[in-house]
């Protein structure tokens, strides 16, 4: 749960004054001064409305390490963001420079705009400039002057504090997946498998013909099989052309995303050779072929986003293992490669894998993964389960 620090404390000739109205049933629900780091629901006044209150925030409370800018899925590069989701539609009106701010611990103000979402419950204060300034703390604030749709203010203002990277380090927003994202193997020339494979997640393939397909249904543990025609395995196989095109679509469109984010924080690290490597969250780059020899750790929180954009092949040794720490999760991890992919023996991945070309799991490995490939993909007794959405 998100935690939030009231800016209000109420006077002590206050407290006594709503403890006697307790007492006589005045008041059938009142709104608590808020201790540091602890939540509370706005109150409601009998026979009044709910005053609004900041029931969520990005950053979170006492955020640190947060990205000094981020990478949209449009490549439009900003100063990291400041979001408020209120507990009810506000008036968009009261919600802008003059009631969200976000300012430097120094008092020095940040400038920015304030735009509301269309349905007036999230307010987002994007900086003017490209980027914050790294190791600084900054505290966001929503004050009293906020109305909800039907002009009851919030009873008490809200901030939050977060505190930027010591470097400058851009962050990255997801590769939305559209369509392609229901699927956790989609190729356009085909599945080729050595029984028996276990596959969690649904199949398709598209422009290619539903006979190109080799699972059988017995090794689709959950999920369907998609063709865009009649043939292909039984009785899973659902004929759906048009769901396949527009997820295909989706797949390239990911591919080009993920391709195109600019300003990487990291540029041919190791010199292709990431074997042993504890990665952080961000972007990566490289202009060769990469090669995992040994584990890669990857560490970072449940919110953060790896993007690998690789120029040449991909691939994974024998019995290697791609393991989360600090709350990582394979929906956020993007594997871009123009070449080849190839998931060694008995090794592990984790990840969605956007590629050019094939991707080939060799004898017995397994994947946490959606397996997106523009030409084919190669199966051999693999075990491949798609991540949660």
């Amino acid at each position: 749960m998100i935690r939030f620090e009231s800016s209000y404390r109420p006077p002590m000739f206050m407290a006594l004054l709503l403890a006697a109205l307790l007492a006589g049933g005045g008041i059938g629900r009142v709104f608590a001064a808020v201790d540091p780091g602890v939540t509370v629901a706005p109150g409601t006044l009998v026979g009044a409305a709910t005053e609004p209150t900041v029931i969520s925030s990005s950053p979170s409370n006492r955020a640190t390490t947060v990205p000094t800018s981020t990478n949209t899925s449009n490549n439009v590069v900003t100063g990291t963001a400041a979001t408020a989701t209120f507990s009810q539609p506000m008036d968009p009106a009261t919600v802008n420079l003059l009631t969200f701010t976000v300012k430097e611990t120094t008092g020095n103000d940040v400038p920015g705009t304030v735009v509301m979402n269309e349905t007036n419950t999230v307010a987002t204060f994007t900086p003017t400039s490209s980027s914050l300034n790294p190791n600084t703390s900054y505290t966001a604030t929503v004050t009293m002057a906020a109305k909800n749709a039907g002009g009851v203010a919030m009873a008490n203002p809200i901030a939050w504090r977060f505190t930027t990277n010591p470097v400058v380090l851009t962050g990255q927003t997801p590769v939305s997946l559209g369509t392609a994202g229901t699927f956790a193997i989609l190729t356009k020339s085909g599945i080729t498998d050595v029984f028996a494979s276990a596959i969690n997640g649904d199949i398709g393939a598209s422009p290619i013909t539903g006979a190109a397909i080799h699972l059988t249904c017995a090794e689709v543990m959950t999920g369907k099989v998609y063709s865009v025609n009649a043939a292909g395995p039984l009785p899973c196989r659902v004929t759906d052309p048009t769901l396949l095109t527009k997820a295909v679509g989706d797949m390239q469109t990911a591919y080009t995303d993920a391709a195109g984010r600019v300003l990487p924080d990291f540029i041919d690290l190791g010199a292709g050779k990431i074997g042993g490597l504890t990665l952080v969250p961000g972007l990566y780059k490289w202009n060769t072929k990469v090669l995992m020899s040994t584990d890669v750790t990857l560490s970072g929180g449940k919110n953060d986003v790896w993007i690998f954009q690789i120029a040449g092949t991909f691939t994974q040794a024998n019995a290697t293992k791609m393991i989360l720490k600090g709350g990582a999760r394979s929906k956020n991890i993007f594997w871009q490669a123009s070449g080849a992919v190839a998931i060694g023996t008995t090794a592990h991945s984790e990840g969605v894998i956007l590629a050019k070309t094939m991707i080939a799991m060799k004898t017995g490995a397994s994947a946490n993964s959606r397996l997106l490939a523009q030409t084919a993909v190669t199966l051999q007794q693999n075990a491949v389960t798609q991540p949660a959405r």
